[in-house]
């Protein structure tokens, strides 16, 4: 497995990761590198056909103090199981399309003062969902959200940012139906018509869209919400309430907390990951309380 160090002095040693392939991964590499050494932090680049980003992990986990990973959600998806079982804690830099978990824990756009962040070094303890034993940052989802993460290409996304987001759902949206349901959570099996159920851990997805007001990624709870609307246009109505968390105050949206969850539908569905299809229904939800350490603003809550 080749490799290559930068010597930056007697500060610690962090596992670099950077999304090429992610929206300003490749033009922010060689700033990220300067930036690191600016702020006395060592990097080891692993190469990058050297395996998955969790296996990579475990390879170098005895010989860095942390992980730095500068891509989006879907690139931090990737390294979670590791993270957990390496106890290495996370450092993010923004670079992706959406960047919903940068967000939801306070870490700066701004790629400079993210690393700022990092090398500070206060960290926060946070929770991670669990659906069918993949692991997410910030929401999984069936419905409206599985189907447009089918539909919008990763080309798409770089080309377009979150504007690819609304392009693609404003064309998804007209051809969206209610299906039917099964939510299990607390000992009660509700059968509900819906367009979309989701799951959070986060308090952000799909580029600043919000689970609840009050969802925490450290809270041990998982928010759900569940859009049961008859018509395209009822969640274009929606959209202002869902940005700003208080969805769950309208008559035609279920939202609730648990811990556990169960999601079950007459025909299987795509179940959506922080962006990435993982699987078909049913859909089997977990909580996995403080289960990584991930740098964050000394004013983060």
């Amino acid at each position: 497995m080749s490799n290559s160090v930068a010597e930056t002095g007697s500060g610690p040693t962090a596992l670099l990761f950077i999304n090429k392939h992610a929206r300003s991964g490749e033009a922010s590499a060689r700033y990220v590198k300067q930036l690191l050494q600016e702020n006395r932090i060592s990097i080891i680049e692993p190469d990058e056909k050297a395996g998955s980003c969790s296996d990579i992990i475990r390879a170098y986990a005895d010989r860095v103090d942390f992980v730095i990973i500068g891509g989006g959600d879907g690139t931090l998806n990737s390294a979670a199981p590791a993270l957990m079982e390496t106890g290495l804690a996370l450092g993010v830099l923004p670079l992706g399309t959406a960047n919903d978990f940068a967000r939801t824990v306070g870490i700066p756009r701004e790629i400079r003062q993210a690393v700022q962040v990092i090398a500070a070094g206060q960290r926060r303890a946070v929770d991670l969902g669990e659906v069918n034993g993949h692991l997410f940052f910030n929401v999984s989802s069936i419905g409206f959200s599985a189907a447009l993460a089918r539909g919008l290409s990763a080309e798409s996304k770089k080309r377009w940012g979150t504007l690819g987001y609304a392009l693609a759902a404003f064309k998804l949206l007209k051809q969206s139906r209610p299906f039917r349901v099964e939510i299990e959570h607390d000992g009660v099996k509700e059968q509900v018509k819906t367009v979309q159920v989701s799951v959070g851990n986060g308090r952000f997805y799909g580029g600043g869209m919000a689970v609840a007001r009050s969802a925490a990624p450290d809270d041990g709870q998982l928010d759900v919400y569940s859009l049961e609307v008859s018509h395209w246009w009822e969640m274009v109505a929606l959209i202002p309430f869902i940005r700003r968390g208080t969805h769950g105050r309208w008559r035609n949206v279920r939202a609730f907390s648990a811990r556990q969850l169960t999601l079950h539908t007459p025909k299987p569905h795509d179940i959506n990951a922080d962006g990435e299809l993982i699987g078909k229904t049913p859909a089997v939800f977990g909580i996995r309380k403080k289960a990584i350490q991930v740098f964050v603003p000394p004013t983060a809550r």
